[in-house]
């Protein structure tokens, strides 16, 4: 049996679900554990100091619950797209909040899921077959 004709369902599978994992627990960490209030707080100053305070608590909210739905979504592979789609909105507000706070951060735990997104986005569709959202919609 020639196993490589399975490489590309088995990179999409293992990103998808890799990078979902890191999101549903930076998320799941964020509304339950710190709190979305611990959040505001982390960057209440900063942002005060560059008069962008008045965007701290919608984006706070917007990246803490949409990388613990998002990335749940992004695990099970359901609503795959919008959930990438949401995800990258959250990487860019999580740059410019990480930017604000300090010019020269580090990328390290932002590149990675930067590039996961990016090819998922980038890949053939027809490559994640083991998803909700293919067996949901090929279900005859």
């Amino acid at each position: 049996m020639m196993l490589h004709v399975y490489n590309e369902i088995a990179a999409s599978f293992t990103a998808r679900v890799f990078l979902g994992l890191l999101f549903f627990f930076q998320g799941y960490d964020a509304v339950f554990r710190v709190k979305v209030k611990g959040v505001i707080e982390a960057f209440e100053y900063p942002a005060g100091l560059k008069h962008l305070g008045f965007l701290l608590v919608p984006a706070a909210y917007y990246t803490s619950y949409v990388e613990l739905v998002g990335g749940l979504f992004l695990t099970a592979g359901l609503c795959r797209d919008y959930a990438l789609y949401l995800l990258g909105t959250d990487i860019l507000i999580a740059s410019v909040a990480f930017g604000i706070v300090r010019p020269m951060w580090d990328m390290k735990y932002v590149f990675p899921r930067l590039a996961l997104l990016l090819f998922l986005l980038v890949i053939p569709s027809e490559w994640d077959v083991i998803s909700l959202d293919h067996y949901l919609l090929h279900i005859k």
